[in-house]
């Protein structure tokens, strides 16, 4: 029996996800939940590209939900090489959501060897065969990240898809984001849905450079991140201003422990004392000059 609390959405690309009512969001955009795998997450972390070059991927899947981010880049991968070795780490805070993923068959638009594969993994937290070697870290984000740096894996491409920042700020904090990056390796890529002015400064405090991504449904592009700076769209100037605004002060848990009221009352008194420019001016000037 599927549980209440995910209820089965169609979008437009004709792959289905689900609505949270704890979180009161989809967990993907209108547009298509396949499609904003593949242009928010898998094509800004050049996963085809890096096929050509390495013998093994690592990925690191924050916020995994249903698999669909995973099981993209899994299909986009043995596409192109079949013989493509696949380390993964998930970060998942509620096991029912991959596996009512999987009973309700909203992975049946991929190929049979990715939902086998991811399948068991939801089942079972761990899959090892002789093209991938998964774990499926079950809990709090901010504690799990931690059994990835303590392994030292550096990975080539991280996906980063909590909720969004207002929904759940305690994986947007510059604290996590640091922790995060720990685990990026030195050619690796950093992608996220979010184009928050909070998040992309989290991400410049850890040490990143960042970049903007194509819009996919939403009006808003997302973000992309690395270490060195190549090969990364520019900001536009309505990005980089939006950056000097209150706005991008980022969220803080400092002990990792915070809950989202703490996080978000935190953020609201450091704005109230900020000298920065109001969101409000920015947005009604680039208004104008619309």
């Amino acid at each position: 029996m599927l549980d209440k609390s995910f209820t089965p959405k169609l979008t437009d690309d004709g792959s289905y996800t689900f609505f949270s009512d704890e979180f009161e969001e989809l967990f993907h955009s209108h547009s298509g939940a396949k499609q904003e795998a593949q242009y928010k997450f898998i094509e800004p972390c050049q996963i085809k590209e890096k096929v050509t070059v390495k013998n093994t991927i690592k990925i690191i899947d924050i916020c995994y939900g249903l698999g669909y981010n995973t099981a993209v880049a899994l299909e986009n991968i043995w596409s192109i090489n079949p013989k493509t070795k696949i380390e993964l780490f998930a970060l998942e805070n509620d096991i029912n959501v991959p596996l009512q993923a999987i009973k309700s068959d909203l992975l049946d638009n991929f190929s049979d060897d990715v939902i086998d594969d991811l399948s068991s993994l939801a089942n079972h937290q761990k899959l090892k065969n002789n093209r991938l070697n998964a774990q499926l870290l079950l809990g709090d984000a901010r504690q799990t990240i931690k059994t990835i740096i303590n392994q030292n894996f550096q990975a080539e491409a991280i996906f980063l898809d909590p909720f969004s920042p207002p929904k759940c700020p305690q994986l947007w904090t510059v604290d996590f984001i640091k922790l995060v990056s720990q685990c990026l390796g030195k050619d690796g890529y950093l992608a996220t849905y979010s184009c928050a002015a909070s998040v992309r400064t989290a991400l410049q405090l850890a040490g990143l450079k960042i970049g903007a991504t194509r819009s996919v449904g939403r009006r808003s592009p997302g973000t992309i991140a690395n270490w060195k700076g190549n090969n990364l769209p520019p900001l536009s100037q309505q990005e980089i201003e939006h950056l000097q605004t209150r706005a991008a002060i980022p969220y803080r848990d400092p002990d990792l422990i915070d809950t989202a009221e703490i996080i978000k009352t935190r953020r609201e008194k450091e704005q109230s004392k900020s000298d920065l420019e109001p969101s409000s001016h920015w947005k009604k000037r680039w208004s104008n000059n619309g």
